[in-house]
């Protein structure tokens, strides 16, 4: 191997090791408590060590991010194989609700979170965003040409159909719907027959 693909390799582990430590340490104590000097700690290295591989903490957080954005996106992907896109629009919903219930954490960072928007915007992009919404824009799209939702354009739709599930599972997430004292079963049950209620609403 040339000594420039070794470094290359050494350098994408060293990355790989502080992200794999940063999401860790998120998951286990939360985005204030996880820092630059935490993350050191945790890897035996000092942070300056950190400094050489990513510029801040926002940084380690944007592929953090990105990693649970790819998460999220292997579960949609698992309902390819529904050949009536109403009935895959329903299950995406519902595995929506069901990941962020799986993982609060995650789901804070990627959608409610202010934490990587700067590194978004110094990206000028939002890939692993817009991977997702692309997936439901295009099943979205495909209900529409088979003609099982009320006509409409497809990002009105789109964004209806995103906004009411994020603002479910932004209830969960920050705890709001802890006054209702249900168990985490019943309460799946629950946000599942909302989004039923939602959907059913927009069928032809």
């Amino acid at each position: 191997m040339a000594i420039k693909e070794r470094k290359e390799r050494e350098r994408q582990d060293m990355r790989n090791l502080i992200i794999d430590s940063a999401t860790q340490l998120f998951l286990k104590q939360g985005y204030d408590k996880t820092s630059i000097r935490t993350i050191a700690e945790d890897i035996e290295y000092s942070p300056a060590t950190i400094y050489l591989y990513f510029k801040d903490k926002d940084e380690i957080f944007y592929v953090i991010h990105e990693n649970a954005f790819a998460i999220l996106d292997k579960q949609f992907r698992k309902h390819d194989s529904i050949e009536n896109p109403f009935d895959r629009l329903i299950a995406v919903c519902k595995t929506y609700v069901k990941f962020a219930m799986d993982n609060p954490d995650y789901y804070d960072l990627m959608f409610i979170m202010r934490a990587p928007l700067s590194q978004i915007k110094s990206e000028e992009k939002w890939d692993a965003g817009e991977c997702a919404f692309e997936y439901v824009l295009d099943t979205i799209a495909a209900c529409l040409e088979a003609n099982l939702i009320k006509p409409m354009d497809k990002y009105v739709l789109a964004i209806s159909v995103w906004s009411f599930g994020h603002g479910l599972v932004s209830l969960y997430v920050r705890e709001r719907l802890s006054v209702m004292e249900m168990p985490d079963d019943v309460m799946l049950i629950m946000m599942e027959s909302s989004v039923n209620f939602f959907l059913e609403n927009l069928r032809v």
